[in-house]
């Protein structure tokens, strides 16, 4: 069987379960990642896969092996698989590469099935996200982050499980302005001569047709299973059940 079939992943939060959140949606994300592989030529993460990612020296979350064995497994089998960082999960540095041969960036130019598509997380791009670009430069400091090191991995986890769960609340309440991302996703195709511009970040499922080319997220892998799924060059939503 010929692979050529490109699936788009966003917003999954793995290690976070928030009120009315799908059970179990590890195991179905596992479940949906095995069933890709009759024909997947791609599969890509954009950004937050987990609730909060870091890299210690001798230390690699163990709550999650069996994802790490199953991607393991697709590489292994010819799946080209990309991990772009998101807010959550921006600290990756060189396990998912070196050990299980998963390419990482922050964006990506992809062209497949005589398509170009721009493919970023999408934090930062509503003008409304000042006063998080402020927090993530500091975050992403070289120093604090050595700092951050220096704490043991159950209290480091811990802690930022703590904080990630009361910048949700946070987040609940925040409007989405919409149309600056269609805006800023408009600009970018036309900048990287793009036929897709595909994000997450807001959680908002949707395939948006705009002047210079196609918008489009995956939304979310928490409250509903969604994913996008290209095929023969078109792009469709879909829901994994």
């Amino acid at each position: 069987m010929q692979k050529n079939v490109a699936y788009f992943f966003s917003d999954v939060h793995l290690g976070v379960f928030p009120d009315k959140a799908v059970k179990n949606r590890e195991e179905k994300l596992l479940e949906c990642l095995k069933s890709c592989a009759e024909n997947a030529s791609h599969i890509v993460f954009i950004g937050d896969l987990f609730e909060f990612w870091y890299e210690y020296k001798y230390y690699i979350s163990r709550e999650h092996f069996s994802l790490y064995r199953v991607l393991g497994d697709l590489v292994d089998a010819g799946v080209e698989i990309h991990y772009l960082m998101g807010n959550h999960d921006f600290a990756l540095e060189d396990f998912f590469e070196k050990t299980l041969g998963v390419k990482t960036s922050k964006n990506l130019i992809l062209e497949t099935q005589g398509k170009r598509l721009y493919l970023e997380h999408g934090d930062g791009l509503a003008s409304s996200d000042k006063g998080y670009r402020f927090i993530r430069r500091i975050l992403d400091f070289p120093l604090n982050r050595k700092l951050f090191r220096l704490i043991h991995p159950d209290f480091g986890m811990s802690l930022a499980h703590f904080v990630g769960r009361n910048s949700r609340k946070y987040g609940e309440s925040k409007i989405i302005q919409l149309e600056e991302y269609l805006q800023k996703g408009n600009q970018v195709m036309q900048e990287t001569h793009s036929d897709f511009f595909v994000h997450g970040h807001h959680h908002i499922s949707g395939i948006w047709n705009v002047s210079n080319g196609i918008v489009a997220s995956p939304g979310q892998w928490l409250f509903s299973l969604n994913y996008l799924k290209l095929e023969n060059g078109t792009l469709e939503l879909k829901n994994w059940i």
